[in-house]
């Protein structure tokens, strides 16, 4: 498959708007769970399940009208893109485990970033990097599988 210009550009575009729609949900996320958890008292694991599945719902809309621009019917996008989330996440978890565990990054010293100490580092650190390979995959399944032939 050979790409042109106008594809490459189309692609950019569209990678320039999923990372707008991602750091949407985001900012959905934390400030319902940030809302729920600290502004009303509720536990947090229900503040973080209703802030993530206000993220999940945000991410659809947008992508389905607005980075992908498809044409399909709600109901098959809905389920691809239910599917690919589930699928990305457990490729996220297993990155993680493979880094903290099989790697042992989660005994990373707290000050393995000398100009960041934090508590956990590894932990913060394994997050990013599986936050990129869920990101990835993720943009890679919906373009190629649930929004395939949009726009």
């Amino acid at each position: 498959m050979k790409l042109n210009k106008s594809e490459i550009m189309k692609t950019g575009i569209q990678l320039l708007k999923y990372g707008v729609i991602g750091m949407s949900n985001t900012i959905i996320t934390l400030a319902t769970f940030y809302l729920m958890n600290t502004g009303l008292g509720i536990a947090y694991g229900i503040s973080n399940v209703v802030g993530y599945v206000l993220g999940v719902i945000n991410s659809f809309i947008w992508n389905r009208n607005w980075v992908f621009k498809t044409h399909g019917t709600l109901k098959r996008d809905l389920s691809l893109f239910v599917a690919g989330f589930l699928l990305c996440l457990t490729l996220q978890l297993m990155v993680s485990w493979v880094l903290l565990e099989g790697f042992g990054w989660k005994n990373l010293a707290d000050d393995v970033i000398p100009f960041l100490p934090m508590k956990h580092a590894g932990q913060n650190i394994v997050m990013v990097i599986a936050m990129v390979f869920y990101t990835i995959a993720n943009y890679v399944f919906n373009r190629m599988v649930t929004f395939k032939g949009s726009e």
